[in-house]
C-alpha cells in the first residue's frame, strides 16, 4: 500500500510538516505506544481507518458525538446550511436558536455569547470575571483541564499529564502568578481577590472523578461569602450528564458555564454564558471585549441543534442506561483477571482506572496512571478492534448509538485483553500476575503550589 492508504505512512509524512504529527498532542500516541491509527471514515459506534480495519469506537471525538458518528440528521442538518453558504461574519437566525436552547435547558443561564472551541470558552470567561469584580486572582482545581490557555494551564491534566509535561513552556510566571491551584474535592480558603472559581462539576480530564458529597455545594457557599464568581466548566458534562448538564443533575448553580463538545454536533463550537448582569458586561454592552469571526457559525450551530433536538429525557435514560451496563461488565471482566480495576460512572459518563482503591484527586489519578497498565491495556483492546483513547488520565465515552451487542462485544473483548495483559500473553513482554503498585517518579507530573 502507498502513504496515502497506511497509517504508518501517513504519519510519517504528517512529522514532516505537523510538530509530532500531530494537531492535538495525545493524538500522538505517546502514552500508549504505537502509530496512531488515521481515521478514514465514521458511522455510528464505529471508525474505520485508512487502511480499512473497523474499531468500536469510545472516543468519539472525546465526547463530542454523543448520538454516535455521521448521525443521518446531523449530516443533512450541515448539508441544508453549507448549502446557504459556510460563514458570512454576521449574524444568523442560527445562533439566535441555539442561545435559546441552551438557556431553556439550564436553570439560571440567562445569555450566552457563542465561540469556536472550550479553550476560548474558558479563556473568555476568565475575563469576564475579572473585569465584571475587578479583581485578578482565579482559583482552579488540580487536574482539571480547562483549554491551553496559559492562565488555567497550570496542573492541567488530560492533554498535558498525557504527555508527561509539568504544565507547559512557554508559559511565564507572571501568566500564572495570578492562578491559585487547590486539590479537587477540597473547598479551598478564598480571600478577597479571587474573582472566580473555575472547576469541572465532575472531572473528567484526569479520568473520571465524580464530585464528592458537599463539594459543589461548598464551592457555591465560599464564592458567595468571598464575593467570588464560580465558573463551571461544562465543556464535557454539559449536556452529556442530562438535559441541563452537571449544574441541574447537582442542584448547584454558578455563576458563569463553558460549553463545547455536544453542542457543536462534532463541528467546532463553544459557549460561554451566566446570569444576566455579568454576561452584559461584555463588548458592545460594556467593558470587557471579546470577539471572534467565526463565532456562531452557521454549519456548527445546524448541527448544534440537530443533536440538541435529540436529547430529551428518554434518550438520557437510554444513555444512562448503556453507561451503567458498560462499566459494570468491564470492572467484571477486568477484576476477574487479576487486575487492579475501578470503574467510576456517572450518568452517561465512565472512567477506567486502574487502581485498588476509588481515585478522588489527581495525585491519585496520577499514581494510576504511572503504573503502566493503561498503556497494556489500551493496546491489548487496540488491537482487538476496541479504541479507547490514548492516554490513561481520558473518560471512556458511549454514545447512543452503542447498542447492547456492541456492550457485550467490548465486555468480551476486554476480557481477553485483561487476560493478557495480566498473564503476559502480549507483546509488551512480562504480564501482572504478580502486579505490585508503581509510585510515580520523582517530581513527575507535580501540581504548582
Amino acid at each position: 500500500m502507498s502513504d496515502a492508504t497506511t497509517n504508518a505512512g501517513l504519519f510519517e509524512r504528517a512529522q514532516r510538516r505537523i510538530p509530532g504529527g500531530v494537531n492535538s498532542p495525545v493524538r500522538a500516541f505517546h502514552s500508549v505506544g504505537g502509530t496512531p491509527y488515521f481515521v478514514g471514515r465514521a458511522e455510528g459506534a464505529w471508525v474505520w481507518d485508512v487502511e480499512g480495519r473497523r474499531y468500536l469506537d469510545y472516543v468519539q471525538s472525546y465526547g463530542a458525538s454523543i448520538l454516535g458518528h455521521a448521525h443521518p440528521k446531523v449530516v443533512e442538518s450541515v448539508r441544508e446550511a453549507a448549502r446557504a453558504g459556510t460563514t458570512y461574519g454576521a449574524p444568523t437566525e442560527g445562533e439566535v436558536l441555539l442561545a435559546e436552547q441552551l438557556c431553556e435547558r439550564v436553570p439560571g443561564l440567562d445569555m450566552v455569547r457563542l465561540v469556536s472551541s472550550g479553550t476560548e470558552a474558558t479563556m473568555s470567561a476568565v475575563r469576564l470575571a475579572r473585569g465584571a469584580t475587578g479583581r485578578t486572582k482565579v482559583v482552579k482545581f488540580a487536574g482539571c483541564y480547562h483549554g491551553h490557555s496559559d492562565a488555567l494551564l497550570a496542573a492541567g491534566g488530560s492533554g498535558v499529564a498525557d504527555q508527561g509535561l509539568a504544565d507547559s513552556a512557554g508559559v511565564t510566571a507572571g501568566a500564572v502568578a495570578d492562578t491559585v491551584v487547590a486539590p479537587y474535592n477540597r473547598v479551598p480558603e478564598l480571600d478577597a481577590d479571587v474573582a472566580v472559581v473555575v472547576v469541572e462539576p465532575v472531572a473528567a480530564n484526569m479520568g473520571l472523578v465524580p464530585p464528592v458529597p458537599g463539594f459543589l455545594e461548598g464551592l457555591r457557599a465560599a464564592c458567595d461569602a468571598a464575593g467570588a464568581l464560580l465558573c463551571f466548566d461544562e465543556v464535557i458534562t454539559g449536556f452529556r450528564v442530562g438535559l441541563g448538564g452537571a449544574s441541574r443533575r447537582f442542584g448547584v448553580q454558578p455563576d458563569l458555564w463553558c460549553f463545547g463538545k455536544v453542542i457543536g454536533g462534532g463541528l467546532p463550537l463553544g459557549a460561554f454564558g451566566g446570569r444576566q448582569v455579568v454576561m452584559e458586561q461584555l463588548a458592545p454592552l460594556g467593558p470587557v471585549y471579546q470577539a471572534g469571526t467565526l463565532s456562531g457559525n452557521p454549519l456548527a450551530t445546524a448541527a448544534g441543534l440537530a443533536v440538541l433536538g435529540e436529547l430529551d429525557a428518554a434518550a438520557y435514560t437510554m444513555l444512562d442506561g448503556r453507561a451503567g451496563e458498560l462499566a459494570a461488565m468491564l470492572e467484571a471482566v477486568v477484576a476477574d483477571a487479576g487486575l487492579p480495576v475501578q470503574v467510576p460512572r456517572l450518568g452517561p459518563l465512565v472512567g477506567l482506572f486502574f487502581s485498588e482503591s476509588p481515585v478522588a484527586d489527581y495525585d491519585e489519578a496520577r499514581v494510576a496512571a504511572e503504573n503502566g497498565i493503561y498503556r497494556r491495556f489500551f493496546r491489548a483492546m487496540l488491537d482487538r478492534g476496541v479504541a479507547l483513547a490514548p492516554g490513561p488520565y481520558e473518560a471512556v465515552f458511549p454514545s447512543l448509538a452503542h447498542g447492547r451487542d456492541d456492550l457485550e462485544r467490548t465486555a468480551d473483548l476486554a476480557a481477553a485483553a485483561a487476560a493478557e495483559v495480566g498473564g503476559g500473553d502480549g507483546p509488551e513482554g512480562e504480564g501482572l500476575r504478580r502486579w505490585k503498585p508503581l509510585q510515580p517518579s520523582p517530581g513527575a507530573l507535580q501540581p504548582r503550589p
